[in-house]
C-alpha cells in the first residue's frame, strides 16, 4: 500500500498530496486513526481524505486502515487474509467460507444499483463478446465464455495483454469487451478500454470504481471486495466476479427468450448419446 501511495503522488492534487505525505510519514498512526483525525493532521477536509483513498484505488477510508496494516507487517501466512498459522484446519475452513459468504452478501447488497439491464441490452445485440482477464480473473473470463457462448453469441477469452489490446484495436461497433480486474491497476486494461470505445465497441468493466479502467468503461460494475491481491491469491474477489457473471448470464438468457432457451437445450442434448445420429 505504501508503494502504491508513492506511485500515485505525481497525479494527486495539492490537498490529496498532503494526505499522502502525512500517511507516508506516520503509517502506524494512520492505521488506527479516525477520519476526522487524519483530516485535521493533514490540514484538509474529510471528503478530501476519502477522495484520496479512491485515487489510490481503495473503496474508502475503512480499506485504507486494512491495507496499511497489511503493509506494515509481513503476513503470517500467504494462504488467506483471515487465516493464521495457529488456526486449526476446521477454523481455517470456517474462516475461508465466511469470507466467501461475506463477499457474496456484499455483492448482493449492491446489486440493485448495478447496471445489469444496460449490460444485458448491449450483450443481447452483440456481434461477439470477448471476456478478458489476467491471472485469477483470466480463469473467471474463461468460465464466463464457457457459459455465454451457449446463448448463441460468438464468445472468446483473452488472457494476456497483447491479445486484449489487439482485440480492442479491431473491435467493431456491435462488439462487447468485458474486462475483469479486481484492482483495475493494469494500465493496459484502461488503454484497451479507451481503444475499444474509440472504435464504437462497448466495454463492460468489473473493477475498482476508482481505477483508470473504471473511468474508461462504457458500463461499470464496481468491485469493492476487500482483498489484497498483491499478497494473497484472489479468492473472495474471484467468487464475487463469478457470481455476478452468472447472474448476468441468466438475465441475458431471459432477455433473448426462446432463441436462447433453444440453444441451451441443444447444447445440452449434444452431449447425450445418439444425438445427431
Amino acid at each position: 500500500m505504501l508503494a502504491e501511495i508513492n506511485l500515485a503522488l505525481p497525479n494527486l492534487s495539492p490537498s490529496e498530496r498532503r494526505v499522502a505525505d502525512w500517511i507516508l510519514a506516520h503509517p502506524k498512526e494512520a492505521v488506527g486513526a479516525k477520519l476526522a483525525h487524519v483530516a485535521s493532521e493533514c490540514g484538509t477536509s474529510e471528503p478530501t481524505v476519502i477522495r484520496f483513498c479512491r485515487r489510490v484505488g481503495l473503496s474508502g477510508f475503512r480499506e485504507l486502515g486494512i491495507r496499511l496494516t497489511e503493509a506494515l507487517s509481513r503476513p503470517a501466512s500467504y494462504v488467506h487474509r483471515d487465516v493464521g498459522p495457529d488456526d486449526s484446519s476446521s477454523d481455517a475452513v470456517i474462516k475461508v467460507m465466511d469470507a466467501s459468504i461475506q463477499s457474496l452478501l456484499d455483492m448482493r447488497a449492491r446489486l440493485s444499483a448495478m447496471p445489469v439491464d444496460e449490460a444485458v441490452r448491449r450483450m443481447s445485440k452483440a456481434r461477439q463478446i470477448a471476456f478478458a482477464g489476467l491471472g485469477a480473473s483470466g480463469h473467471v473470463a474463461s468460465d464466463a465464455c464457457h457459459k455465454f457462448f451457449r446463448l448463441g453469441i460468438p464468445c472468446s477469452t483473452l488472457t494476456d495483454t497483447p491479445m486484449i489490446l489487439q482485440f480492442a484495436a479491431i473491435a467493431e461497433a456491435n462488439d462487447v469487451l468485458v474486462l475483469l480486474s479486481h484492482t483495475g491497476r493494469w494500465p493496459e486494461f484502461a488503454k484497451a478500454a479507451r481503444i475499444a470505445t474509440g472504435r464504437g465497441a462497448s466495454v463492460i468493466a468489473i473493477t475498482n470504481v476508482a481505477s483508470d479502467l473504471a473511468a474508461e468503461a462504457t458500463v461499470l460494475f464496481p468491485a469493492q471486495v476487500i482483498e489484497d491481491t498483491s499478497v494473497f491469491t484472489p479468492m473472495s474477489s474471484r467468487l464475487a466476479q463469478l457470481a455476478l457473471l452468472d447472474a448476468i448470464h441468466v438475465a441475458l438468457a431471459l432477455a433473448r427468450g426462446a432463441a436462447a432457451s433453444d440453444r441451451l437445450r441443444l447444447s445440452k442434448n449434444a452431449l447425450q448419446p445418439g444425438f445427431g445420429s
